[in-house]
C-alpha cells in the first residue's frame, strides 16, 4: 500500500529534494505550478535514480493523458522492472477528475494498492490540476495516497541566488539591485530567465552586469511594458506611451488585456500615492500588493510622486468605464479608445 508523507505547499518541495539526496523517493507523486524548470529538474533527477541508463525503455514510461485509461495506467505500473529495483512512470496532463466512475474506481483500487517497485508522477503541465470535492473518494484516495508538489515562484533571497548562480557560470558578476532590475523587467520564472541570462552574458562587456546590459538586449514581459507605459503617463509623455502601446499591439496583445493590466498597475499607484500622503513606508505598500520585492514598491513610490491623488483617482476610475463599455457595447475600438485614454490621462498629469 502506497504512504504518503504528510508535507504541503514548500514544504513539499523541501521534502521532495530531501528525498532525492537521501535516494528514499516514494511512490505517488503530482506535480504540478508554473515553475517548469525546476519541474523538469526534479523529474531528470529522479530518472536519473530510478532508471539505469540503457534500459530506460523498460523502465521509464512517459504517457499522455488524453484518452488514457485506469487500465492501461494499472497495466504500465505492473509492469516489472528489468535490471533495476523500481520502475518510473510520468503521465502528463490526465484530468483525473473528468473519468467516468468506473475508470474513476479503478483509479482509485491501483493508489490503494501500489506496488512498491513502482514510481509514478502525475505532471500537470499545459492542463491546470483542478482537485474536485464532488468525488470524495477519488479526492480522498489523491489525499491520502499521492503527495503533491507545488513547484512555485522561488523565493527572493533563492532567485536572486540563482541569478547570481548563473552569471557566475558565465563568466559574470551581478549585484542584488541589478538582479532585482532583471526578475522586474524579465518575470520570475527560471525558463524564462535562462535565455535572457544567456543574451545578456554575450552582450555584456564588463565582467560586472549592469542595469544597462539588461535593458539594452533582454526582452521584457508583458506586466513590464506595461508598466513602462503607465509610467509614461504619470510623467505626461503621451509620446511615449503610444510607443509602447504601439509595440504591444503589433504583438497581438489584446487591447481588453491590456486594459486590465494597466488598470491594476494605476491601482498600484493610487496605492502608493496614498502611501505617500500618509507617511506609509515601501513595506506597507509591498503587503497591500503582496510584493516579494521592495524593488517594484520603490519604483511605484517613485511614480507616485509625479502624480496627485486625484489624479490618480480619476484614471482608475475611467479605466474601469472604459473596461464595461469594451466588454459591453459591439464595435467598440479597444485600441482607438486605449490610445485616447492615454492622451487625456498623459494631458492630466501635465497640469
Amino acid at each position: 500500500m502506497a504512504v504518503k508523507k504528510k508535507t504541503g505547499g514548500n514544504a513539499a518541495y523541501k521534502q521532495l529534494k530531501a528525498d532525492l539526496a537521501a535516494g528514499t523517493l516514494g511512490p505517488l507523486y503530482l506535480f504540478q505550478g508554473e515553475e517548469s524548470y525546476l519541474r523538469e529538474y526534479c523529474l531528470t533527477e529522479m530518472r536519473k535514480q530510478l532508471v539505469p541508463a540503457g534500459f530506460e525503455a523498460f523502465n521509464y514510461h512517459k504517457l499522455e493523458g488524453k484518452g488514457l485509461t485506469a487500465q492501461a495506467l494499472t497495466d504500465t505500473v505492473e509492469a516489472m522492472p528489468m535490471m533495476a529495483e523500481r520502475t518510473m512512470v510520468q503521465v502528463v496532463d490526465w484530468d483525473v477528475y473528468k473519468l467516468p466512475e468506473e475508470q474513476r474506481s479503478g483509479l482509485i483500487s491501483l493508489l490503494e494498492d501500489f506496488p512498491s517497485y513502482c514510481c509514478l508522477v502525475l505532471v500537470y503541465d499545459q492542463l491546470p490540476y483542478k482537485p474536485n470535492r464532488t468525488y470524495k473518494k477519488l479526492y480522498a484516495a489523491l489525499d491520502k495516497h499521492v503527495q503533491q508538489v507545488d513547484f512555485e515562484e522561488q523565493s527572493q533571497s533563492e532567485i536572486l541566488k540563482w541569478v547570481a548562480r548563473r552569471f557566475r557560470a558565465a563568466g559574470h558578476s551581478i549585484d542584488a539591485p541589478t538582479a532585482e532590475h532583471l526578475l522586474f523587467t524579465c518575470g520570475r520564472l527560471m525558463n524564462g530567465l535562462i535565455p535572457e541570462i544567456g543574451k545578456i552574458a554575450a552582450y555584456a562587456r564588463d565582467e560586472r552586469i549592469t542595469r544597462a546590459d539588461i535593458d539594452a538586449v533582454a526582452a521584457p514581459v508583458l506586466e513590464a511594458q506595461v508598466f513602462d507605459m503607465t509610467k509614461a503617463v504619470a510623467k505626461g509623455s503621451f509620446d511615449r506611451a503610444a510607443e509602447v502601446l504601439g509595440s504591444l499591439l503589433q504583438l497581438q496583445e489584446e487591447p481588453f488585456m491590456l486594459l486590465a493590466l494597466m488598470g491594476r498597475e494605476l491601482r498600484m499607484l493610487y496605492t502608493a500615492r496614498i502611501a505617500l500622503d500618509e507617511g506609509r513606508d515601501q513595506f506597507w505598500l509591498m503587503e497591500q500588493w503582496n510584493m516579494r520585492s521592495n524593488y517594484q514598491a520603490g519604483l511605484l513610490l517613485e511614480n507616485a510622486r509625479r502624480v496627485t491623488r486625484p489624479w490618480c483617482a480619476d484614471a482608475v476610475r475611467r479605466c474601469c468605464e472604459l473596461d464595461v463599455r469594451m466588454k459591453s457595447v459591439s464595435g467598440v475600438d479597444g485600441a482607438g479608445e486605449l490610445k485616447l485614454l492615454l492622451m487625456e490621462l498623459a494631458q492630466g498629469a501635465r497640469r
